[in-house]
């Protein structure tokens, strides 16, 4: 069964909020830089970088990262030519805005902070979701957060995005 939770239009705000307190948080915008997870974290980083143009007129780096040679939850084996650090762009001394789509049990975050210092020591990192849905098992949470959305622990959140769905919008699945 699947419920539709958050619509085009809610997804919108809860972006345009997180790109405001990422606006906050930093003073401004200066030495910003988005990096998205794979996959619909990456456009999620996009969004907020256009935001972010469209409120202070600069333009911010997004890179995408790739966690999986990081995951501690698959087998070494299972990881078909481990990649290692993969952004455009130095993450040294910049103040670094880590994207997701869903934050659940904390294990996605953690590889993407392993990822992330193949490139340098940032002057700091935050976290930024679109969906907190608990149930963490690491002492990880976020910093900007779209929506917190409450869920059993069998149940999933899937998250739609123009850009591979065709459609934005969040559902639980049950």
């Amino acid at each position: 069964m699947q419920k539709e939770v958050v619509d085009s239009m809610a997804m919108k705000r809860a972006l345009t909020r997180i790109t405001y307190e990422i606006i906050e948080q930093n003073k401004g915008i200066r030495d910003v830089v988005l990096v998205g997870i794979k996959t619909r974290g990456v456009y999620v980083a996009q969004r907020i970088a256009e935001r972010l143009h469209q409120l202070e007129d600069a333009v911010i780096p997004v890179g995408a990262l790739d966690i999986t040679p990081f995951r501690d939850d698959q087998p070494q084996n299972a990881i078909q030519n481990p990649v290692a650090y993969q952004l455009d762009f130095s993450v040294a001394d910049k103040k670094v805005v880590l994207v997701d789509d869903v934050l659940y049990t904390g294990r996605t975050i953690r590889a993407a902070l392993d990822a992330l210092m193949g490139g340098g020591r940032p002057q700091c990192i935050s976290l930024a979701v679109l969906v907190d849905r608990g149930h963490r098992e690491l002492p990880i949470r976020a910093d900007f957060i779209g929506k917190n959305i409450p869920t059993a622990s069998q149940e999933r959140i899937k998250v739609s995005v123009t850009e591979v769905d065709g459609h934005d919008g969040i559902e639980i699945i049950s």
